[in-house]
């Protein structure tokens, strides 16, 4: 995969959107990927993460380029980070509406997380009408679920009567996300063979695989 900006998008706060980010972005980079990851959400999560990254690993050894950018500006400022990335992600702000529809436009792929609540399906309703009228293809990811609670095996059922199509692997509510990103780390690198390691590698993955397929 090389010359690629994903977004990642949804209207509701709280679904992981800058978690996710994160560690995608550390997966594509372990995958040989020279990674760019772009901030356009006001506040600025994404920029302190990275920022407690370089603290930790020094900037030249994180592996990462990092940019911001106004809602407005997010495709100007990725396809500048493409010049010097194989792959940019974006980070988008919760309730986004038009203004966000910039990162929208840049992207050749987006991927909506979505946490197995109510108000986390209702949310996708409007990110699915902003994505769809963009014509960009798209997927859903299950963030933040507990294993075998009832939301959890019925999440299935409601992305189905939204008719979005989604990625096998779900990322399970774990604490060592947040463990991770207090350290400006990922997962993969706190605790590489753990699971929730193994989780956003088979999530890599199948974005890696979709994007390609699409490019056909």
């Amino acid at each position: 995969m090389t010359g690629k900006i994903i977004t990642i998008a949804q209207q509701k706060g709280g679904s992981g959107k800058t978690t996710l980010t994160a560690n995608l972005a550390v997966a594509a980079s372990q995958h040989g990927l020279q990674v760019g990851i772009l901030d356009t959400d006001p506040q600025g999560s994404l920029g302190r993460w990275y920022m407690q990254r370089c603290e930790v690993l020094g900037e030249a050894a994180q592996g990462l380029q990092f940019g911001t950018a106004s809602a407005w500006g997010a495709r100007f400022e990725a396809q500048k980070m493409l010049k010097t990335c194989d792959l940019v992600l974006i980070d988008t702000p919760p309730k986004m509406g038009s203004d966000g529809r910039p990162s929208i436009t840049a992207a050749d792929f987006v991927i909506i997380p979505v946490s197995p609540s109510p108000l986390d399906i209702w949310a996708t309703e409007p990110t699915l009408e902003l994505v769809r009228a963009e014509k960009v293809p798209c997927c859903a990811a299950v963030t933040r679920c507990a294993p075998r609670t009832k939301m959890t095996q019925e999440i299935d059922a409601a992305l189905d009567t939204l008719s979005v199509d989604r990625l096998t692997q779900r990322i399970v509510n774990r604490v060592i996300f947040a463990e991770a990103m207090q350290l400006g780390k990922s997962v993969l690198e706190k605790s590489p063979s753990g699971p929730a390691a193994q989780e956003i590698r088979n999530l890599w993955s199948e974005i890696a695989d979709r994007t390609a397929q699409n490019q056909e």
